[in-house]
């Protein structure tokens, strides 16, 4: 499948729905390039709780409902594009499927996009920066998804993920970015330095519901990373993504 040739969703008369932050939403309309019978779910699609709790007239749903359908339509489609493109084995296809729906991706996409502009949060929420926005970015590219199929159907849905997420794969599989960080990260340290890397907790912080975990890797004494995670699995892992960005491996 050329994805180059994969026609753009053709628009239909437009609805405008001016978000409560002050952004138009066809201005989000153009940058997805998908014009909506229905505003409002576009707009339902980057309202996080938190704003809710704010600006308790505002009228509109959050968008963790669109969230997990959207979900369910990016897997679908990833899915059945590298089961239809790839003889490879199941266990392949399950990583390089990981890579593309993954929360990183996701939110790499979102923000390439310029969905950030438009997100409706808490003040407290706008404030944080760091992975927990990556997170927001994320979950409002599911949810725009999961609009998408409701307002366009199927094929809409399908052509705007092969056009944002799918076009990634070739750099996906050039970089392995595929392969666990952990795993990959021992396997080359192994071989050019001769050494299992070992990890360390930083630092552990934050309530027992929302903890928060920093973890060193180390090269035997050297720490060579850092990484963060709610869980010190997902400590380790970024981490280890960081350590072979900074040993360029």
């Amino acid at each position: 499948m050329d994805i180059s040739k994969i026609p753009i969703t053709s628009y239909k008369l437009p609805i405008t729905v001016i978000f409560m932050a002050g952004q138009n939403i066809e201005e989000l309309e153009k940058k997805i390039k998908i014009q909506f019978k229905d505003g409002e779910l576009l707009q339902t699609a980057v309202t996080h709780r938190s704003y809710l709790n704010e600006n308790r007239s505002y009228k509109l749903d959050q968008n963790e409902r669109l969230e997990f359908l959207g979900d369910a339509v990016l897997e679908l489609v990833v899915t059945d594009y590298l089961y239809a493109n790839f003889p490879n084995p199941e266990g392949e296809l399950t990583n390089w499927r990981a890579s593309l729906v993954n929360k990183d991706m996701l939110a790499r996409v979102s923000r390439s996009i310029g969905v950030e502009d438009f997100l409706l949060m808490s003040r407290g929420e706008a404030k944080d920066t760091g992975r927990a926005r990556e997170y927001l970015l994320a979950n409002a590219m599911e949810a725009i998804i999961g609009a998408i199929y409701l307002d366009q159907g199927y094929e809409s849905a399908k052509n705007f993920i092969l056009e944002n997420i799918v076009v990634n794969l070739k750099e996906v599989l050039e970089s392995k970015s595929y392969l666990d960080p952990k795993s990959h990260f021992q396997e080359v340290a192994q071989d050019k330095e001769g050494v299992t890397p070992n990890y360390r907790v930083l630092s552990e912080s934050g309530p027992d519901h929302n903890k928060k975990f920093v973890v060193g890797v180390y090269i035997g004494d050297e720490k060579i990373a850092e990484g963060e995670g709610c869980s010190k699995q997902e400590a380790q892992r970024n981490a280890a993504k960081a350590g072979l960005e900074a040993k360029d491996w």
